[in-house]
């Protein structure tokens, strides 16, 4: 069990102790310290602020404990009851909102939950922001508001509806193209909120959907990240029911993955470069993404004439990037797809059909389509952190061991070989450190994982 404080938010188990876990006292606290720099931010009669949750068994409770704290201080809430992390972020811009709370762990267990962060725009706040937040929660420096002057809670539920209609209005959806495949989708919405906003969205383009764990109870059916070992209920659903391919989306809906028509695996780290590839061929410009992504994307970039740049890891950076370099679609390869048209954040339902219109387009094949990518294959490997364990020194023992070989370090350590990469980073959201490797061969990329893995265990310090 564990409590995770990060500028993105605060991330940790339920139950326990204050301090050591997601309790309603770490909830409030934090809550609170949002609310007050919602407050610092600038001088006004009234602020509002957007909430929303994924479907977690403790979404409700934790949604209730973070609205009322925010009501007093003074903030008038808009409850979205369940939503999406992407409608959330949509929402606070429309509603005109001093910002906005999603209560969602993302891809982590049902045991998890989290207060993730955004500003005015909808956005993540940056690290300066976070580490403000952070140092109002320790303090005693937080005021509440006297009965006179409480917030209030407003419902609206339409929101999912909106974002689907801004999605459907976006240039480059081919709503008609779309329409006259005649798609056939099997949508695994690990019984969290996407099971409501994809197939909604499906039904909107003409498509035939077969809800898979759509049913919005919290009671994930398998482990909630979108990863091949997690899927074969919904790679056998793909076959069963002859679908032109399958659609898998985390918990809170801005990870995206897909199933081929034969029920293999399109392959996370390829959304992103199908969308791109889609995008870039109507519009011409540049990509980011973070530097644990695969190299596809650089490739499919410069085969459209654009530039690519990688950023650290983390959607922030990802965005901060992305603006500096005003390219026209970046993301994370864990199937996070970000498109400036709609907004800067990753959105499952804009990659969804983003890929709709790219398969309508070239009328092939999911199977077909992947083929037509570079291939390069990843391995996802992690080392649990124990107490004691000196991560920062066993970086720069890695990063010394390789000095010749060309490296970065603005976030972990990553190293670029000829044919292969492998990047080393102390996880944001669990006590880990994350192995990403990638190479030209499933069995390369193993290889190179567990050989990082064990020069890491033999190091003395």
């Amino acid at each position: 069990m564990t409590l995770i404080k990060s500028i993105s938010g605060i991330r940790g188990t339920i139950g326990g102790q204050v301090g050591d876990n997601l309790t309603p006292i770490d909830a409030v606290k934090f809550a609170s310290a949002y609310g007050c720099w919602i407050k610092q931010q600038r001088a006004k009669d009234h602020y509002k602020v957007v909430v929303g949750r994924d479907a977690r068994i403790s979404g409700e409770m934790i949604q209730n404990l973070v609205m009322n704290t925010l009501v007093g201080l003074g903030i008038h809430v808009v409850d979205l009851g369940l939503s999406t992390t992407p409608t959330v972020e949509l929402a606070v811009p429309m509603e005109h909102a001093d910002g906005g709370i999603i209560l969602t762990a993302s891809h982590n267990p049902k045991q998890w939950n989290a207060l993730k962060l955004l500003n005015a725009e909808g956005e993540f706040l940056n690290d300066v922001e976070g580490a403000k937040i952070l140092e109002i929660a320790e303090s005693d420096a937080m005021v509440f508001s006297e009965v006179d002057n409480l917030g209030k809670i407003t419902k609206n539920k339409a929101y999912i509806d909106l974002h689907i209609i801004e999605v459907l209005d976006l240039q480059l959806v081919n709503v008609k193209a779309i329409e006259e495949a005649r798609f056939k989708v099997v949508v695994d919405g690990v019984n969290s909120t996407g099971g409501i906003a994809i197939p909604l969205l499906l039904e909107r383009l003409g498509v035939q959907v077969v809800k898979l764990y759509c049913e919005p109870n919290g009671q994930f059916p398998h482990n909630p990240e979108p990863l091949k070992e997690h899927l074969t209920d919904l790679s056998e659903a793909v076959k069963k029911h002859q679908a032109d391919f399958g659609i898998v989306v985390d918990p809170d809906v801005d990870r995206l993955a897909f199933i081929d028509e034969n029920g293999e695996m399109f392959g996370e780290e390829y959304t992103l470069v199908a969308c791109a590839d889609y995008v870039l061929s109507r519009t011409p410009g540049n990509t980011v993404s973070n530097m644990s992504s695969t190299r596809a994307l650089r490739d499919v970039t410069e085969k459209h004439g654009g530039k690519y740049e990688a950023s650290a890891v983390g959607e922030v950076n990802v965005v901060k990037l992305m603006k500096k370099n005003n390219v026209v679609i970046g993301g994370e390869g864990n199937g996070g797809i970000i498109y400036p048209e709609s907004h800067y954040g990753r959105d499952a339902l804009v990659g969804v059909a983003l890929f709709l219109s790219l398969l309508a387009d070239k009328n092939m094949k999911v199977s077909e389509l992947r083929k037509t990518y570079p291939n390069y294959f990843m391995s996802k490997k992690k080392i649990e952190l124990t107490p004691g364990l000196d991560v920062d020194g066993i970086l720069k023992d890695i990063e010394k061991r390789y000095q010749n070989e060309p490296l970065t370090t603005i976030d972990g350590v990553k190293i670029d070989f000829s044919e292969s990469w492998v990047h080393l980073r102390k996880s944001n959201t669990e006590p880990i450190i994350r192995i990403y490797t990638e190479a030209k061969s499933q069995q390369e990329a193993d290889e190179l994982a567990d050989k990082f893995i064990k020069e890491i265990s033999q190091i003395k310090l």
